[in-house]
């Protein structure tokens, strides 16, 4: 075989993968938009309803819990997220910590990156075993925080390493403290930043595995900090193995929330990484 059968060969293959690839995303992407919108049609106040006493059995309600229990999670714990990230990779930058421990740490971000998500969830249910404590809200918003840490950190740390190195000369050359410098950073790095913060957000927001143990499962409306609470993945979970086909047609429902506000907040990010790229070194400036 020669070397131009050979990369048409090859082209043909990756061509094929991406079709692969993208046509599956397409199908799971209908069948929830179909399935769920149907339920939304039929009844159009399902997502900002209280769920019923027998909601698990009949699918009386809504799933208002779900929702409210999704936000009050993941907004939270990507509070915590952002500051100990950007903490992080401040530090990561060569104003404050040399080569060497800048790559061990992040030898140990890309651990954390790679650990699958109920691991974290199964930590934290260690600590409330030891604590004597039950699974709560609170719990569960460590367990997000700890999960979308180093997402962020990765993300944060690379938009302030794109950063033109002008702008730190500049900063220093004007007798800025390095403290000022990183603040003058941040700012320019700001729009990678936030997208790094949205994909950790999304990320946080349609995770179960990590919430599996440590927000407990209730279809009361959230009570308290620490009260159980449901989120969203663990709802769509529970009501696909229903025997009801109501309860089963929730579970489309909350999928097809859950699908636009993942889609949403990606697609955001994206905006929002090629607004920075234009202004990154080597980029067009608009």
């Amino acid at each position: 075989m020669d070397r131009y059968t050979e990369q048409r060969l090859f082209g043909l293959l990756a061509r094929a993968s991406a079709a692969l690839v993208v046509g599956v995303l397409a199908m799971v992407i209908s069948v929830t938009l179909y399935r769920g919108g149907r339920v939304f049609l039929t009844d159009p106040a399902v997502m900002i309803t209280p769920p019923g006493s027998r909601y698990m059995l009949d699918g009386g309600g809504g799933f208002l819990h779900a929702v409210l229990g999704s936000i009050f999670i993941v907004v939270p714990a990507t509070a915590i997220a952002i500051l100990l990230s950007l903490s992080t990779a401040v530090f990561l930058q060569s104003d404050y910590s040399s080569e060497r421990t800048s790559e061990i740490i992040n030898m140990f971000l890309n651990v954390l990156w790679g650990t699958p998500p109920i691991v974290y969830g199964v930590f934290v249910l260690t600590v409330i075993i030891a604590v004597g404590a039950q699974t709560s809200l609170f719990f569960g918003i460590i367990a997000i925080a700890i999960f979308q840490y180093p997402i962020m950190t990765r993300y944060t740390d690379e938009a302030l390493r794109s950063v033109p190195g002008a702008v730190k000369e500049a900063s220093y050359g004007l007798g800025s403290t390095r403290f000022e410098t990183a603040r003058i950073t941040i700012r320019s790095a700001l729009p990678g930043i936030v997208a790094g913060v949205i994909i950790g957000f999304a990320r946080g927001i349609g995770d179960a595995a990590t919430v599996l143990f440590t927000a407990g499962r209730s279809t009361q409306m959230p009570g308290g900090l620490f009260e159980p609470a449901t989120t969203l993945p663990i709802l769509i979970f529970e009501q696909a193995a229903s025997f009801n086909a109501e309860v089963r047609a929730h579970a489309y429902a909350a999928s097809f929330v859950l699908i636009i506000a993942v889609l949403t907040l990606i697609i955001a990010s994206k905006l929002l990484a090629g607004k920075y790229a234009r202004f990154a070194p080597g980029g067009r400036h608009s």
